[in-house]
């Protein structure tokens, strides 16, 4: 079985809309306004690319990526190398860019727990703040690498929904505070 891991920059107060400066929302690009840049704080990230085996999206995010990441070889070698996930109802075979490597549409959340029963290495999650909260209420996240930056957003997408559901419990792997207020959390979901 596959480990799905969501990985995210978050706010304190649990936003993850726009960090990286992405249109439409007031507080865009909150992850590098007035927050020092320390590289090892992102250290994680570089991590990620090595150890994951394929990338899965939301189609919001798919967008916003495909025309810009893999042009970025520099920075992302390892994630334009590998095979990426759509999660899409609507998106079609002829929307896909043709340079970016392997890139499948799922239909759905069983699509994606299907995917997780195959061989293979961790799947990380990138972006899809909608895709992230119907996988998290699904039961399917098996690992969250969070950065917390210590900012407050108020509105914005949220990493996690407000569905009413059962506690459950996670297991801190990692955790590191850094001298710019970000802290690294890692933890698994314990089932």
């Amino acid at each position: 079985m596959r480990t799905l891991i969501s990985t995210a920059f978050v706010s304190l107060d649990g936003v993850v809309e726009a960090p990286g400066g992405e249109p439409g929302y007031r507080n865009s690009g909150w992850t590098f306004q007035d927050i020092e840049f320390d590289p090892a704080a992102y250290e994680l990230k570089g991590r990620e690319q090595g150890e994951a085996t394929a990338m899965l999206l939301g189609r919001v995010s798919y967008e916003a990526f495909a025309p810009v990441w893999p042009t970025m070889t520099e920075e992302f070698p390892g994630y334009n190398a590998m095979p990426k996930y759509v999660v899409s109802r609507a998106l079609k075979e002829e929307d896909l860019v043709t340079n970016w490597g392997e890139i499948t549409i799922l239909r759905s959340l069983d699509d994606v727990a299907a995917l997780k029963e195959t061989e293979g290495g961790p799947i990380s999650i990138h972006g899809s703040a909608n895709l992230n909260r119907n996988l998290s209420d699904a039961g399917l996240i098996d690992r969250y690498h969070l950065l917390v930056f210590p900012v407050l957003l108020g509105a914005g997408k949220r990493l996690f929904s407000d569905t009413d559901k059962d506690k459950q419990n996670l297991k801190l792997l990692e955790s590191e505070s850094y001298g710019n207020g970000i802290q690294k959390l890692v933890y698994d979901v314990l089932r």
